[in-house]
């Protein structure tokens, strides 16, 4: 009968200790779990002085589909996300699964527009984009809101309707920063296709051909482009010197 009583007793004290030694190792992988949970950087909103602002999965869009190495700069994609999000809460943007950026602190012989889906986090066009004549030749330098001064103009842009004109299929701009792109549809500045934007001249001249203004593309590409981003998104066209000047960035 004792040693029916002692083991019990030790049965019933082995579970007692089991019971103790899941609850420390449930814990200490709990708070191992927390830890990387805040560690991860796509867990916790970073307020570093490295960030323009403070969304994480929207700066993961940049990460996780390496657009650093396609040549975009994070600078160039934060303040075009910067941008994205004053013009939403103004109402002045339809489309916000798209989004188009026109790096002009690359030269003219590099894929500098990127058209990113942001839901979907994938690049739907990266290829070559024409600067005005009067802007620069291999790099855009100088700019300009004013008619007939062939010069790109920088800044935020929502793209419109298309039309057949004189350059075949072209989408409307309609410039959204005042002084900066604001007679965008008076200067009649499009996006259109183009012979003159191809690798080919680019190689051989070591630049592309410029345009009186407009963001031209590729001609084969133009179709497939201005048909994914027409009707109220977002195009922004960036170079460092214009950030200043802009009320929507600053």
């Amino acid at each position: 009968m004792k040693n029916k009583f002692r083991g019990l007793y030790l049965f019933i004290s082995s579970i007692v200790i089991s019971v103790i030694h899941l609850s420390f190792g449930f814990a200490k992988n709990t708070g191992h779990l927390a830890r990387q949970l805040f560690n991860s950087g796509d867990s916790v909103i970073h307020t570093t002085s490295d960030s323009l602002f403070f969304s994480p999965e929207i700066k993961s869009v940049y990460d996780s589909l390496q657009l650093n190495l396609k040549g975009l700069s994070r600078e160039a994609y934060d303040y075009a996300k910067k941008g994205l999000d004053q013009l939403l809460a103004q109402g002045r943007i339809m489309n916000q699964s798209i989004i188009s950026i026109v790096d002009f602190s690359l030269p003219s012989t590099e894929k500098r527009l990127f058209v990113i889906d942001l839901n979907h986090y994938k690049i739907l066009f990266n290829t070559l984009v024409a600067h005005g004549r009067n802007s620069g030749k291999e790099m855009a330098f100088a700019f300009s809101n004013q008619p007939s001064s062939y010069k790109s103009s920088p800044g935020f842009y929502t793209t419109s309707d298309t039309y057949m004109g004189k350059n075949g299929y072209s989408l409307r701009l309609e410039g959204l920063e005042n002084g900066i792109n604001d007679k965008a549809l008076e200067r009649g500045i499009v996006i259109h296709g183009a012979g003159y934007v191809n690798q080919s001249l680019a190689n051989e001249q070591g630049y592309i051909g410029r345009s009186q203004g407009c963001p031209a593309v590729p001609a084969r590409e133009a179709l497939p482009i201005i048909n994914r981003i027409k009707n109220g998104t977002l195009l922004f066209i960036y170079h460092p010197a214009y950030i200043k000047r802009s009320a929507l960035l600053n």
